[in-house]
Order: structure tokens, then C-alpha cells, then sequence
């Protein structure tokens, strides 16, 4: 201890002892002292020396410092020391001040020494699954050292240490738990671990997303008072943007969790917008950016859609382009708003609307578009300003056809506002085109190409506008003043690049061409055109010039390729003729090629956002680099092709241009098929309903006949109790009361059996007469469509038929189910009055019974007629969705029509066994005639049909001789 207390205090231990030495008792104690107390005194000296002397330390202790942390985990303190030396040793931060005596330490202490320590430590992956599970401590002292640890260690070897937390158990759900704790450092410093750890890593990056990290940083920024907020809302916007940030899965999980609607209340801002701090506008600026991550034009398109329309859904387009308009904003803010709002309606519809409908609060009102390209065009203005105001209307007009109508009908004739009150677009464009500052020329002919980009209708329409030059002059065209400029050359003096303005209307001219015969026409009607083109082209010029050169052989080839050979003296081959005396063909497609080797070529085609460090390097248009890509090979085509190979061209065109009529006149008759079977596909919906409906029917007739037959058992029973008491008397009178009814009725019964077996046969008639169908149909599968169509109708209609016999069926079965539950009323009644006039014997308690019995089993029989029904109408509910399918299937190729033939052969084995199935249904309806003509035998009707009756009188004479034996042993 006295060792120890003379290295705490300094110099007390004697100059004797070198560092190392120090360091060294110090390891010794450290491993060899059985005292807790003796090894946690050892490892705070280490602690305290470990700044001054971070090689000396961490080449001695750290395989102690390891030792500790893996056996005195009880001992929170000793495991605080132990992680603080090892921070200490790993980190580049230096804290204390270094004096001119400890220079050569100081000197030790680089960014390498931090790497290699970094990678001692992880070289056994088990240090970094210890740390982590150290991580799980809630004590301060074990935390807090233990987060700043690791986050030095993927600060100093990154990829590598990320590898090892993702492979390990539960790894990343322990930080996770970090954003959760209640003290502020850790929290905090758990953010800038998780800023570590999801850097550049995708897997890291979706494992921490789903782990719920976006709802606990929104929750931070938001308690920490958002825009307004300190440090902590700047790590937490970087952090959600590296988890944003070119990952697909996390951003469709933030918009799906609805969390952009949380975005909206960071972009409040009230009259006041002067005087904001430094860290408020770092905030504005990373939650601009992290907007932009969401709707960047590099993510997949339907990603950007989705975000685009959630953000007008939720109004935080509203907030920016409140922003936009608002007063007192920094330059900085108001150029990042006006990208991030580019971004956000880029290429969606409902966004471009919105924002077209946007005024500035001036008196009077004017729209916003107006007011940025006044901006635009104000030489003014910041350079990176007028940048993001460019972006801003290329991103509006970005395959918005509306748009670019809207901002070409301000030039033309019609639409000029003569009181010149109110300045328009276009106005505005032309004044910035015509101008002396070269940048205002190359940003309004950028901008008046997107409002052409892929929209013919509008290059067309442009070819009306007329421009005043002077006055007492005539008017020209707007057309005719580019190239009257662009002749110009460099006799105007302007202010800037010398080439910008000749190159911005040069993209215009190739823009304004390309795809547009009528203009290529315009264009070479001005007979000075196409000499000034071959002449530059022709001429050897410096350097500069070469881009010049090159975008006027873009020019010449776009009028070539295009050309419709309406104007005989430039016609394609007189064009190419030309070329090939005055320039050649090999120096014009070099001259060509000038344009996509321009260094500053590749660059305009990355990205859309024209992001310049200064005005010189604005050259190139990024969708003029995607046209130039498209018409280079064709024009290089075009200049070698033959006049026999452009008249085969052209036939090959118009070929084609028959196909595609071709092709739509089978996409009509699609659609109308497709419509034909919609209206098939309702009435089979329709058809369900009324299935399901009967089907209804027959089960409450059913529960019905159900309940009438627990009501009969009942009255049965209580019948029987009351004939105990009745004498044999009776049995003659009741007889000869009941026998005419009953034999009428029995009769009545007959008729009705003889109709249904009737109506079965019809029925079974059709069933033959469908089967033929069906076979007939089997036999000719290459029928078209409109006749399976008439079929299936006739089927459908052959379907409603059977449904209404089937119903008509289920009433008259209600009405024979009614008459029975009278006619038993009837015998209930009677029986009781025979019971009050005369004694009743045992002979008529026996006819009772048996009439009894014989109702109880025509009721069965109607119960097993209703079930029959029942199977009746489930069979042809599989009919009619055997029918559908074949309706499904009647727009299919030949494999499909195969498919329905064996569909059909199935139905009709099913018809064929319904058609069995009624031959039984024949059989017994005539078994049940034979037996009701027994009964009326029975009850002494004389004998009609002595034919039929013969066979069963023998059995007749048999039941009286039994009925008389009965009736003597009763007596």
C-alpha cells in the first residue's frame, strides 16, 4: 500500500523508478494480489497514468485490464477503473495539456497508436461479446465508461468491429437499450455509438430500424424542442439519416410507421426569423437533407412517389414552401428549402399542382414560380441561389406536361398581358435569355429546354411566339432571334464565360429539334443557318471552341435525322452531301464526339441537381447529357446510311406504324371482351345471391318441417294416453266418419305424385338435352369468343329456369306440409268427440295407430323429397361455377381450350349421374304410387285398376283375417 500511495503522489516513490517500472509493479500487483481492495487501488494508478503514458499502459496492462473485466464483474468500481484505462489507451482525445519536458510522449500519442491497440483487443471477438454484455449493467460507472469504449473502438477499426456485433447474440438490441436509459450522457452518448455503428453498414442499419429506433430519436428531437434543440437533435438527424440514407427496406418502414407526419412540426417558423443561433440552423439543414434522403432521385421510383405523396398528405410540403416565401430567412435555409422542395415534387403530380398554385404574400399576389426565377435571372443574386432556383423549375416541369404548357402559353400572343402589369415565366426567360450576363442566358435556355423535354405538342406551339426587337422593325421569331444570337458569337460583350451563352442556346436549339420535324423545318427554312454551322464545324479552332464545334454537328446531325425532306433544297442526302465536300465525314463525327469526352460532360450526368462550385463550370444540362447519349449513335447512323438505306428506313416506319394500328385495334377488342366478361362475371354474382337465398329458403323449410314433426310426436303421445280409455265401439263410427275424406285425399295425393313424376321427367329431359349441348361443344373447342359467350348466357338462363321450378317446388311442399298439420287437427278434434259420446274399445285404439302411423310417414316421405331438393339445388350450383370457369377461361390460347374440354367431359359425367340420379328419383315416385293404391284398397275403395291391384289382394284378405283374430281375443 505504501508502494501504491507513493505512485498516487507523485514523485514520493523516488527517482529511481522509471515509468515502465511503475507500470510494471503495477501489472504485478494487478495479477497477482489476492485483495480486491489491492487490485482495484492497482487499477485506478493504471488509470491515472494511462494519458501521460498511453504506450507504456496498453503494451503492460491491457491483458490485465481484459483479466479484470472478466473475473471481478461483481465489483462495479474495479470494472469502471478497468474500462476508463482501456478508453484512455484506445482514444485519440487529448484532454490534458502536454509540457515541453513530456514532449517525446506526447509525440507517441497518434491516430495509429489508437488503431493498433483497437486491433489487440478485438483480434479475440470474446472482448468485444464481454464489453457488450458489460453494456447490460445499469450502474453509471460500468455503463457510461463501457459506451465510450466501444465507440472508440468503431471509430478506429469500424467494419471490423461491426462485424463482430453482428454476429453476436442479442449484440445490437443491447445498445439499442442505451435511447432508453434515463441519464441524459449515456443516452447521448448512445446516440453517437449507434452513429458508429450504422455507418455504411445496410444489415446494422435494418436490425437498429426495427428495433424501434426511429420512434425513440423522434421522441428525443421532439423533447429536446426540434429545430430549436441542441447538439443532441444534431447527432439524432445524423443517425436517422444513416439509417435512411441509401437503404430502400428503412425508408419504406419510416413511411409506412408514419413518421413523416412527425417531420412537419420541425419546420414551424413565426414572423420572427432574424437571430436564430448557429445550432438551430445546423438543425434546419440536416432536416432539410434528411427530407431530401426520403425523396432523393437516385432511390427506386416508387419509393419517391409514395414519400412525395405523404408528404403533401400530411402538409409538409405546405410548411416548406411557407418557408419558401417567408421573410427574414437566411440565404443558406432559403437555397437548401428551395432543393428540398425541388425534390419533393419532382416527377409527382399532385405535388407539381400544389406547388403551381403557391403565391408570394406581395401586393398584388404573384406566383411563386415567378418569383424564384426572378431570382433566377437577377445577376444579384448568390451563384448557388440561382443554382437551386434552376433545380427548383426543372424539377417542376420533370414529366409534367401541364406544367410546361403552362409556362409556354405565357409567351404566346393570346395569353401576353398588354397593360404589362404583371410580369410572366416566360417573360421572364426571354429577358434572362436576351440578356448581357452569359450565366442568365445559360439558365433561361436550360430552363425553356425542360419546358419542351419530351413534349412535341409544346416545341410545336413554341414556333408561334414572336419577339419585338425594335421598334419600326417587324417581329421575328423566337426561333429565328437564338440562332441570330448564336451567329453573333462573341460581338456581343457580356458579362462571364465566353462560351456559356452559345452553349446554353445551342442544348436549347438541339432540345427544341429533336423529335420535332416541323421545327427542324422551321429551323432550315432561314437559309444563313446551315452555312454558319458547316463553317464552325469546318473551322480548326483553340480548345474552347471545340464544345462549340461539337454541339453544332449535334445540331446539323439532329436536322438531318429529323428532317421529313419537305424542303427540297435540304433534303437528308443534300445535307449529308454537304458534310461529306465542306467537312468530311470522319472530322463531323469527331467533331460529334468533342461533347461527351468534355470533362465536365460526366460530371453534368450523375446527378440532376446542377451543383456547380462556380459559374465557369456551368456547362452541361444533366437531361441534355441523357440526350446526347440517345442521339449520338443515330446521327452517327444517320451520316453513313445510304438513300437506299433511308428509303428502307422509312418503309420499315411506316411498317410499323401499321403493326402498332394493328395492335390497337386487338387492344380494342380486348377491352370490349374484358367488358363482356365483367357484365358476365355480375350476372354470376348475381345468380350466387339467388343460389344462397333459396338455399335460405330450404333451410327454414326444413327447421319448419322439423318443428312440425316434434309438435306431431307430441300430440301423438298424448293421443295415445287418452285411447287407453276409450272402448272398440267407436272404431266403426270413426271409420266410416273418416274413410270418404281419406280417400279423397289419398286420391288428391296420387294427382300431386303423378305431376311431379311428370315435372322429374321434363326435367330429366333437359338434363339430355344440355348433355348433347355439352359434347357438341366438346367436339368444336376452337369456337370464338362471342359464340361461347351466346352459350354460356343460354346456360345461365337454363340455370334461372331450374331455380324457379325448384322454388315453385319448395311452395308447393310448404302447402302439402300446411294440409297435413290441418288434416291431423282435424283427426285430434274428431277423435276427442268420439271420445266424449261413446266408450271406445280396443279395436279402435289399433286403426288409430295405424292411421297415425301412416301420416307420420308421408311426412317422412316429403322430409326425403325436401333433402332431394336440397342435393338438387347443390348440383346445380356446381354447374353453374363449372360455368363460370369456363367463362373465365374463354379469353385463353389453345392450351387453355384444352383444359376447358376436359372441364366439359367432367360435367358431363356429372349430368350423367344426375340423370341416374333421377331414374331413381322415377323409381321410388312409382313405389309410392303402388303403396298408395294399396292403402286405398286398404280402406275398401273398389278396385279401377284390377291390372295394377291383383298382386296385392291376397295380402289384403290376410290383413282382415288378422284384424278379425284381434278383434275376438279382445272381446
Amino acid at each position: 500500500m505504501n508502494f501504491l500511495r507513493g505512485v498516487m503522489g507523485g514523485q514520493s516513490a523516488g527517482p529511481q523508478h522509471t515509468e515502465a517500472e511503475t507500470i510494471q509493479k503495477l501489472c504485478d500487483r494487478v495479477a497477482s494480489s489476492t485483495l480486491l481492495d489491492d487490485r482495484r487501488n492497482a487499477v485506478r494508478a493504471l488509470k491515472s497514468l494511462s494519458k501521460k503514458y498511453r504506450l507504456e499502459v496498453g503494451i503492460q496492462a491491457m491483458e490485465h485490464l481484459i483479466h479484470v473485466l472478466q473475473t471481478d464483474r461483481s465489483d462495479s468500481e474495479i470494472i469502471g477503473y478497468a474500462l476508463d484505462t482501456l478508453f484512455n489507451i484506445i482514444s485519440n482525445d487529448e484532454e490534458d495539456e502536454v509540457d515541453d519536458l513530456e514532449e517525446e510522449n506526447s509525440t507517441r500519442q497518434s491516430e495509429d497508436l489508437g488503431s493498433q491497440f483497437t486491433e489487440i483487443f478485438i483480434k479475440q471477438q470474446e472482448n468485444v461479446t464481454l464489453l457488450l454484455s458489460l453494456l447490460e449493467d445499469f450502474d453509471f460507472h460500468v455503463r457510461w465508461p463501457g459506451v465510450k469504449l466501444l465507440t472508440s473502438l468503431l471509430k478506429h477499426l469500424g467494419p471490423q468491429v461491426q462485424q463482430i456485433i453482428l454476429v453476436s447474440p442479442m449484440g445490437v438490441s443491447r445498445l439499442m437499450d442505451l435511447l432508453a436509459d434515463s441519464r441524459e450522457v449515456i443516452r447521448n452518448d448512445g446516440v453517437l455509438l449507434l452513429q458508429a455503428l450504422t455507418r455504411s453498414n445496410g444489415a446494422i442499419q435494418k436490425i437498429v430500424a426495427f428495433e424501434n429506433a426511429f420512434e425513440r430519436l423522434l421522441d428525443i428531437i421532439t423533447e429536446e424542442g426540434n429545430s430549436d434543440g441542441g447538439i443532441v437533435v444534431e447527432d439524432c438527424l445524423i443517425l436517422l439519416q444513416n439509417l435512411l440514407k441509401n437503404n430502400n427496406s428503412n425508408q419504406n418502414f419510416f413511411k409506412e410507421g408514419s413518421y413523416i407526419q412527425r417531420m412537419k412540426p420541425w419546420f414551424e417558423v413565426g414572423d420572427e426569423n432574424s437571430g436564430w443561433s448557429a445550432q438551430k440552423v445546423t438543425n434546419l439543414h440536416l432536416m432539410l437533407q434528411l427530407i431530401r434522403v426520403l425523396v432523393s432521385p437516385t432511390n427506386p421510383p416508387g419509393a419517391t412517389s409514395s414519400c412525395q405523396k405523404a408528404m403533401f398528405q400530411c402538409g409538409l410540403l405546405q410548411q416548406l414552401c411557407t418557408i419558401l416565401m417567408a421573410t427574414g430567412i437566411r440565404a443558406d435555409i432559403l437555397t437548401e428549402t428551395i432543393n428540398t422542395v425541388s425534390e419533393v415534387i419532382r416527377g409527382c403530380q399532385v405535388n407539381q399542382d400544389y406547388f403551381a398554385s403557391v403565391n408570394a404574400p406581395s401586393n398584388p399576389p404573384r406566383p411563386a414560380i415567378v418569383v424564384l426565377l426572378m431570382s433566377m435571372v437577377n445577376e444579384r443574386q448568390p451563384f448557388v441561389l440561382r443554382c437551386a432556383v434552376l433545380y427548383c423549375f426543372q424539377c417542376f416541369l420533370y414529366k409534367n406536361q401541364k406544367g410546361q404548357g403552362e409556362i409556354v402559353s405565357t409567351l404566346l400572343p393570346s395569353t401576353i398581358d398588354a397593360t404589362g402589369n404583371s410580369v410572366s415565366a416566360g417573360q421572364l426567360l426571354c429577358g434572362g435569355l436576351f440578356s448581357t450576363d452569359s450565366l442568365s442566358n445559360w439558365c433561361a435556355a436550360v430552363a425553356l429546354a425542360h419546358a419542351l423535354q419530351e413534349n412535341a405538342t409544346q416545341k410545336e406551339q413554341l414556333l408561334r411566339v414572336q419577339l419585338a426587337t425594335s421598334i419600326g422593325n417587324p417581329p421575328v421569331s423566337l426561333l429565328q432571334q437564338c440562332t441570330n444570337i448564336l451567329s453573333q458569337g462573341d460581338k456581343i460583350d457580356r458579362r462571364g464565360s465566353k462560351i456559356q451563352t452559345r452553349v446554353g442556346l445551342l442544348m436549347l436549339l438541339c432540345t427544341w429539334l429533336s423529335n420535332c420535324p416541323i421545327a427542324v423545318t422551321h429551323f432550315l427554312h432561314n437559309s444563313a443557318n446551315v452555312p454558319f454551322l458547316t463553317g464552325q464545324i469546318a473551322e480548326n479552332l483553340g480548345e474552347e471552341e471545340q464544345l462549340v464545334q461539337g454541339l453544332c454537328a449535334l445540331l446539323l446531325g439532329i436536322s438531318i435525322y429529323f428532317n421529313d425532306n419537305s424542303l427540297e433544297n435540304y433534303m437528308k442526302e443534300k445535307l449529308k452531301q454537304l458534310i461529306e465536300k465542306r467537312i468530311g465525314k470522319e472530322n463531323f463525327i469527331e467533331k460529334l464526339g468533342f461533347i461527351s469526352k468534355h470533362e465536365l460532360y460526366s460530371r453534368a450526368s450523375q446527378k440532376p441537381q446542377p451543383n456547380f462550385p462556380s459559374p465557369e463550370y456551368m456547362i452541361f444540362d444533366h437531361e441534355f447529357t441523357k440526350l446526347v447519349k440517345e442521339l449520338e449513335g443515330v446521327i452517327t447512323k444517320a451520316i453513313y446510311k445510304s438513300s437506299e438505306e433511308d428509303k428502307k428506313e422509312e418503309e420499315e416506319k411506316k411498317t410499323l406504324e401499321q403493326h402498332d394500328s394493328i395492335v390497337g385495334h386487338y387492344k380494342n377488342m380486348i377491352r370490349e371482351q374484358d367488358l363482356q366478361l365483367e357484365e358476365l362475371k355480375q350476372q354470376i354474382s348475381t345468380l350466387k345471391c339467388q343460389n344462397e337465398q333459396l338455399q335460405t329458403a330450404v333451410t327454414q323449410q326444413v327447421s319448419q318441417i322439423q318443428q312440425h314433426k316434434d309438435q306431431y310426436n307430441l300430440l301423438k303421445v298424448q293421443l295415445g294416453k287418452d285411447n287407453q280409455h276409450q272402448g272398440s265401439h267407436s272404431d266403426g263410427a270413426q271409420m266410416n266418419g273418416i274413410q270418404p275424406e281419406e280417400i279423397g285425399r289419398l286420391r288428391e295425393e296420387i294427382e300431386e305424385l303423378k305431376s311431379n313424376q311428370e315435372l322429374l321427367r321434363s326435367q330429366l329431359a333437359e338434363k339430355d338435352s344440355l348433355i348433347e349441348k355439352l359434347k357438341s361443344s366438346q367436339t368444336s373447342p376452337d369456337t370464338n369468343e362471342a359464340t361461347a359467350s351466346a352459350r354460356d348466357s343460354e346456360k345461365i338462363a337454363e340455370l334461372k329456369q331450374e331455380l324457379a321450378t325448384l322454388k315453385s317446388q319448395l311452395n308447393s311442399k310448404s302447402v302439402e306440409i300446411t294440409k297435413l298439420q290441418t288434416e291431423k287437427q282435424e283427426l285430434l278434434h274428431k277423435t276427442e268427440a268420439f271420445a266424449q259420446s261413446v266408450p271406445v274399445s280396443g279395436e279402435s285404439e289399433a286403426a288409430i295407430a295405424a292411421k297415425t302411423t301412416d301420416v307420420e310417414g308421408r311426412l317422412s316421405a316429403l322430409l326425403q323429397e325436401t333433402k332431394e331438393l336440397k342435393n338438387e339445388i347443390k348440383a346445380l350450383s356446381e354447374e353453374r361455377a363449372s360455368i363460370k370457369e369456363q367463362l373465365d377461361s374463354s379469353n385463353s390460347t389453345i392450351v387453355i381450350l384444352q383444359n376447358e374440354k376436359n372441364q366439359l367431359e367432367v360435367n358431363i359425367k356429372d349430368s350423367k349421374k344426375e340423370q341416374d340420379d333421377l331414374l331413381v328419383l322415377l323409381a321410388d315416385q312409382d313405389q309410392k304410387i303402388l303403396s298408395l293404391k294399396d292403402k286405398l284398397k286398404g280402406l275398401g275403395h273398389p278396385e279401377e285398376e284390377e291390372d295394377e291391384l291383383e298382386s296385392i289382394d291376397q295380402d289384403d284378405e290376410d290383413d282382415e283375417d288378422e284384424d278379425d283374430d284381434k278383434s275376438q281375443g279382445d272381446n
